[in-house]
């Protein structure tokens, strides 16, 4: 297989086998190779990319421990069913009515999917600077902060770092150690900051090592950073949540009309 060379005469400096999986890794998330499907046999495979046999194994085996394919000794190598999950943020970031369940978790149930979280941390802290700008916080001010890892069928799907200006959260539940029944959204919207605009930046960026043990990732591929400030009457800004997710795994689907 001859390595690709781009204009500029770079070339393609991954071992063979790290590109034989990025290839299939991409033709498996586009939907060319379908859930459930067969991957060409290993013959095939070593036809298409001119390599040998254990080259092509390592590549699989890769693939293996991305959760993107399932297979064993003997068998055929086959396309996980859900190789890649679609999260629909404009679906659960509305309040939840009143002693209902969050959002998110209704949203996956209704896709026959188990979900649930576990509560990290509540505590005051220094956000990241891009947050604290998002909040209009003084430099070195702390913020109210609660983080927690979102898991869909006991698999870890995403870490999420809120943060609240500390004059908005104290005295409410947001600083209590325990889950906030219906989510923050209905919180906030109860505490008198109803929910009026939500603006998502999303970036690819190469994982921590805290989201890449929290997340249970296999390798460096690049995660989905999501920072989503949520403002309310008069343009305040109330929360500033990182979500942090394996790109491999999961896609954001966002929907617009045109007017």
């Amino acid at each position: 297989m001859t390595v690709p060379h781009t204009d500029d005469g770079t070339a393609d400096h991954r071992s063979l086998h790290e590109r034989i999986a990025a290839d299939l890794r991409d033709e498996i998330m586009s939907g060319d190779l379908a859930p459930g499907s067969k991957l060409p046999s290993t013959n095939q495979l070593k036809e298409r990319f001119d390599a040998s046999n254990a080259t092509i194994q390592k590549a699989l085996h890769l693939l293996k421990d991305e959760r993107l394919v399932i297979g064993r000794a003997g068998a055929a190598v086959t396309v996980r069913e859900h190789r890649q999950r679609t999260m629909r943020p404009a679906s659960y970031m509305a309040p939840a009515p009143p002693g209902e369940p969050y959002r998110w978790l209704t949203e996956a149930a209704e896709h026959g999917v188990r979900a649930h979280s576990t509560l990290l941390d509540v505590a005051e802290s220094r956000p990241p600077a891009d947050v604290s700008v998002a909040l209009n916080l003084s430099d070195g001010e702390s913020a109210a902060l609660r983080s927690q890892i979102l898991f869909l069928d006991d698999e870890p799907v995403e870490l999420v770092t809120s943060y609240y200006p500390l004059a908005l959260a104290h005295g409410t539940p947001i600083m209590d150690k325990r889950k906030i029944r219906g989510g923050t959204p209905a919180l906030l919207a109860d505490l008198g900051f109803p929910p009026r605009l939500s603006v998502d930046r999303v970036s690819a960026r190469v994982p921590t090592q805290e989201q890449y043990q929290a997340l249970r990732l296999p390798s460096d591929l690049p995660v989905l950073r999501t920072l989503r400030v949520v403002y309310s009457d008069g343009d305040r800004p109330i929360e500033a949540t990182v979500m942090v997710k394996a790109g491999h795994l999961y896609e954001l689907q966002y929907e617009f009309t045109s007017e």
